[in-house]
């Protein structure tokens, strides 16, 4: 048996970290996010019998400043589901806001944009 075994899938990228830093949980406690969802520490204090891990007090210092949570997940190098997870956890103990983004005015209509796609699918 090799000592050096990786528990890494070499398209997947790393396994069982994402798992752990979840306590195997998948879905995120609330249905607040999405990809341009913002989030925002709050500012409060972490309770002492609070049980975040590092990860947890890595996101708080990642939203000081009101980021989306694509942007969230791009810096901290964790899949998406992953970073729900634990802004979630955060959500639920009142470290973090999170608000829909705004929708945007002037939005092309998605025809327009389905024309776009197949023109650049043509060049």
């Amino acid at each position: 048996m090799k000592d050096d075994i990786e528990w890494i899938d070499d398209e997947a990228g790393p396994v069982v970290r994402p798992y752990a830093l979840t306590g195997g949980r998948t879905k995120a406690s609330s249905t607040a996010f999405d990809l341009l969802s913002m989030a925002v520490a709050t500012g409060s204090a972490i309770p002492s019998n609070s049980r975040l891990g590092s990860e947890h007090r890595r996101l708080l210092r990642l939203v000081r400043r009101a980021r989306p949570v694509v942007e969230i997940a791009s810096e901290a190098g964790l899949p998406l589901g992953v970073i729900k997870v634990l802004l979630g956890d955060l959500l639920d103990q009142g470290l973090i806001l999170v608000r829909s983004p705004l929708p945007t005015a002037g939005v092309p209509p998605e025809s327009l944009l389905r024309e776009v796609i197949r023109g650049l699918r043509a060049l």
